[in-house]
């Protein structure tokens, strides 16, 4: 290996580097880099996907990057000689690469990380690299003989190991930013770099002999055979790079499905019904079809049944759909159809009631013959202008005393329904207050620049005992209009303090906490002093606590509002503007308002950058806030094509929605901050 052959029977045989094959080595190991990080960033993400598979995923396609820019490389280093490869040694060499790659990725996402654990992940890198490399070598079948420089040998292994601490250095330290694509693309640049730095130093320590005997058979060219493995590999390569891409896709696109649908029936869920719905450009007409027996089938005939039963109503449904009508399912007892057609009502109602002759008749699942009893409630806008009360407005006559279960179809009648409905909510907040049943949950706030944490906001949920999980859109209006609103926000404000004081106890870093404040609520002096109070009792500072404020709450009394706002910002409470944009005014009262930041409502973001004349908006309404030198917060961001298209607009932006996380409850986020080292 080391020990030179006998000058008297051989001679040394030199050749020369081919430039362009050497820069496509070190693009295919930057590649393979790039795709690897992308791997593991997935890992870090909440993913349908086993985080494990992403860990195999990386390793496959680092290891495989290295051993493609191996083979790729020895083309590079043109020999007078003919030269084939052993198969097994070949395909062999490829197991250090793919080990050793397994183990950094594994040992760079555990949670506790050091310069030991660098350095340990860096010379298994090295060495797998090395590995890899003098494997390949051996493998090479030829007429000439070859030995290594010992010095450079151990140069070559020692380059492999510092280069990789470099790069795993970098990626280790700033993995929470790899999100970042320019610096993502440095990273893997520099680990494509430390697999060519290695490979080339090795080639500069070889010495190739051929025998005095066969000198005659030495070309006027290069004869390596190549052409095949070279083939192979960058097909190989691609293919694999590919597949790579695509299951990161596929991964995307099943989040997609898992939050958006269902998955017994596959209709749109919840979410999908309520972005739906909270779009400003809708109006038209809402059908809520109640099966109020599910939860009896599933108790006397088993969830397995009462699964079918579901999956029946779905197809059932589903196939009175068209382009016109979208059908969703809001958990398993309620089915909605939604139709955009206000003058189409009559039509509506009539396609109602065909389906209530439908489910009249008995049908057999699965052996047995069952009646499914079931009501359907309709809401329409035709006498008001705000869409979401549409659901408010179902649940009304669905919970109304003279609603019976025997297929009728019941629209919406203000004199007769309202009253039943928003009393028993009214009735019953105090339990819900008391008994645990309202809760908080936090969405993170994301920094443009650095996929760094800028805060939460701290959104209130109720679990009813009776409904299930209500949306805010449907009880919250409720108590605004009845003023029970300002003890719910009181309540709100104490169960952020209190989460915020856990935090502090247990170490973790606090970031700010945006509570919303409703209504005329932001003028009243008891709101001063149950934040002092809070403040006071928790011991917290006031910059722990961000006020986030609508424009509905301060046009009625700009001058009331902008004294109260001036004292919140005397007091150290930072003020946000929510959902700018909504309201009419917002331009000519931006100025007076005492604010800190501004928030721009998701309708602005839902149809960027597809809509030409949507992103022309978005930027006037950012160039207005970065003017005022306001933090600007995006609501709603849902789309990479989003982020990416936000981005070159301006990165002192902070985003905020469901592409970079839900609301969670305390556990869980704590389990995802810890999860990007942010605790």
């Amino acid at each position: 290996m080391f020990t030179h052959p006998s000058m008297e029977s051989y001679s040394v045989v030199v050749g020369e580097y081919s430039f362009s094959i050497i820069l496509l080595s070190v693009v295919i190991a930057s590649f393979a880099s790039y795709t690897a990080i992308s791997m593991n960033e997935r890992m870090q993400e909440n993913s349908f996907f086993h985080r494990n598979l992403w860990l195999i995923l990386a390793s496959i396609a680092m290891g495989f990057g290295i051993w493609s820019m191996h083979f790729v490389g020895m083309g590079a280093y043109l020999l007078p000689i003919s030269m084939t490869y052993e198969p097994r040694l070949t395909f062999l060499s490829i197991i250090p690469a793919i080990t050793s790659s397994f183990l950094v990725f594994y040992l760079v996402n555990r949670r506790r990380k050091s310069i030991g654990f660098n350095l340990i992940s860096g010379v298994t890198m090295g060495i797998g690299i090395s590995a890899m490399h003098y494997i390949g070598m051996a493998s090479m079948v030829s007429d000439a003989v070859y030995t290594y420089d010992f010095t450079i040998f151990t140069a070559s292994v020692a380059i492999a190991i510092s280069i990789s601490f470099i790069a795993i250095y970098i990626f280790s330290s700033l993995q929470h930013l790899m999100k970042n694509r320019h610096l993502k693309m440095f990273t893997s640049l520099v680990m494509g770099l430390a697999i060519s730095s290695m490979h080339y130093t090795g080639l500069i320590g070889t010495t190739y002999y051929i025998h005095r005997d066969k000198i005659d058979s030495l070309h006027g060219v290069h004869q390596m055979n190549m052409t095949y493995l070279n083939i192979s590999v960058s097909i190989g390569l691609g293919l694999l790079l590919l597949l790579l891409l695509l299951s990161s896709f596929m991964d995307r696109y099943i989040d997609y499905r898992v939050n958006y649908f269902e998955s017994l029936t596959r209709i749109p869920n919840r979410r999908s019904f309520e972005k739906m719905l909270n779009s400003p450009t809708y109006h038209g007409s809402l059908a809520m079809w109640y099966i109020p027996d599910i939860e009896k089938i599933n108790v006397e005939q088993g969830y397995n049944f009462g699964d079918k039963v579901i999956q029946y109503l779905g197809h059932l449904f589903s196939q009175w759909t068209s382009s016109s009508m979208k059908l969703y399912q809001l958990q398993g007892k309620r089915f909605v159809f939604l139709i955009q057609d206000v003058d189409g009502i009559a039509e509506f109602e009539r396609t109602m009631n065909r389906i209530a002759e439908q489910l009249k008749k008995q049908t057999e699942i699965d052996g047995k013959l069952i009646k499914i009893e079931a009501v359907c409630a309709i809401s329409t806008t035709e006498e008001h202008s705000d869409p979401k009360r549409l659901y408010t407005e179902a649940l009304a006559v669905l919970e109304h005393p003279s609603t019976r279960y025997d297929y009728q179809v019941i629209r919406f009648d203000n004199a007769i329904h309202t009253h039943s409905f928003e009393e028993e909510i009214l009735g019953s907040i105090g339990d819900a207050m008391r008994e645990g049943q309202l809760f908080m949950v936090y969405q993170p706030k994301i920094i443009a620049c650095t996929n760094g944490l800028s805060g939460f906001e701290a959104l209130i949920r109720w679990k009813h005992p009776e409904y299930g999980m209500l949306s805010p859109v449907t009880f919250i209006p409720i108590l605004e209009q009845s003023e029970q609103m300002e003890e719910v926000t009181n309540w709100i404000i104490e169960q952020v303090c209190k989460q915020i004081a856990e935090w502090v106890k247990m170490d973790y870093r606090v970031y700010p906490v945006s509570i919303n404040i409703s209504g005329d609520y932001v003028t009243s002096p008891i709101l001063l002093n149950v934040l002092r109070e809070m403040i006071k009792k928790y011991k917290l500072k006031p910059h722990n606590l961000e006020l986030e404020i609508t424009e509905t709450s301060v046009v009625k009394s700009i001058k009331d509002a902008v004294k109260a706002l001036n004292t919140f910002r005397e007091e150290g409470f930072s003020v946000a503007l929510d959902d700018f944009g909504t309201g009419v005014s917002s331009l000519s009262y931006l100025k007076q308002l005492p604010i800190s930041t501004l928030k721009i409502d998701k309708s602005f973001i839902d149809d960027v950058p597809q809509s030409e004349k949507d992103s022309s908006i978005l930027k006037a309404i950012l160039a207005i806030g970065r003017t005022l030198s306001l933090d600007i917060v995006l609501e709603g961001v849902e789309t990479e094509e989003q982020v990416q298209f936000l981005r070159q607009d301006s990165e002192s932006l902070i985003f905020q929605g469901y592409y970079f996380a839900k609301p969670m409850t305390s556990a869980e986020l704590l389990n995802r901050l810890a999860q990007r080292n942010l605790v």
